[in-house]
């Protein structure tokens, strides 16, 4: 987790202020601990060298600023997490709700999606790639990529030609990316500038 050390003449609000300005995080989520505490030579005066730590739990707080969010939408929705490994962390929405939350071809899905990841990466070191499903959206929408990962690539194989897909997220280039990876007849590789990115589908010379 993110922390700093500094001198301070008392522990109260003004250093945890200070804290939140020097680490660019909520006072909310920093924890304080006194390190050394240092005397005036006729010991009237002290001051403190202090750890400022952000003490912030992916998972559960994670969670609670998507409770609010969809709070301030007036949605009501079961919210859970999970770590993948090491530096994924996968959270899920149920709603009733749930066509609303994902929008016209994911897109609102996607900036809630960015919302919380932005939020989380800026109370954490370690950078972690986070990814929201809702209503089992992800899911479907990958194996329909895949899908259209294997009939292109058989279609590249028979007519020689590589071909462009359409516009993808990062995300999404991913799964086309990883599905044809142990073929042997066509490659992939990604082109285009964001948000334009696409997935070009290209056929290996013998």
């Amino acid at each position: 987790m993110k922390k700093i050390q500094f001198e301070t003449k008392a522990l109260n609000d003004q250093a945890l202020m200070h804290a939140a300005e020097e680490l660019r995080v909520n006072k909310d989520f920093i924890e304080l601990n006194v390190l050394e505490e240092k005397k005036s030579l006729l010991g009237l005066n002290k001051t403190y060298i202090v750890e400022a730590r952000v003490d912030f739990d992916i998972i559960n707080d994670g969670i609670e600023y998507l409770k609010t969010m969809l709070k301030n939408m007036q949605i009501e929705a079961v919210i859970e997490a999970k770590r993948i490994d090491e530096r994924h962390v996968l959270f899920t929405i149920e709603s009733k709700d749930n066509p609303i939350l994902i929008g016209k071809n994911g897109k609102t899905l996607e900036a809630i999606q960015t919302a919380l990841k932005n939020y989380i990466n800026l109370y954490i070191e370690d950078y972690h790639i986070i990814l929201l499903d809702i209503g089992g959206y992800r899911e479907q929408r990958k194996k329909q990529l895949e899908i259209l990962a294997t009939k292109t690539a058989m279609d590249v194989i028979k007519s020689k030609t590589p071909t462009k897909l359409g516009r993808m997220n990062s995300y999404e280039r991913r799964i086309i990316h990883t599905k044809l990876s142990d073929w042997r007849d066509v490659s992939t590789k990604s082109e285009g500038d964001e948000p334009n990115r696409y997935v070009v589908i290209i056929p290996r010379k013998k």
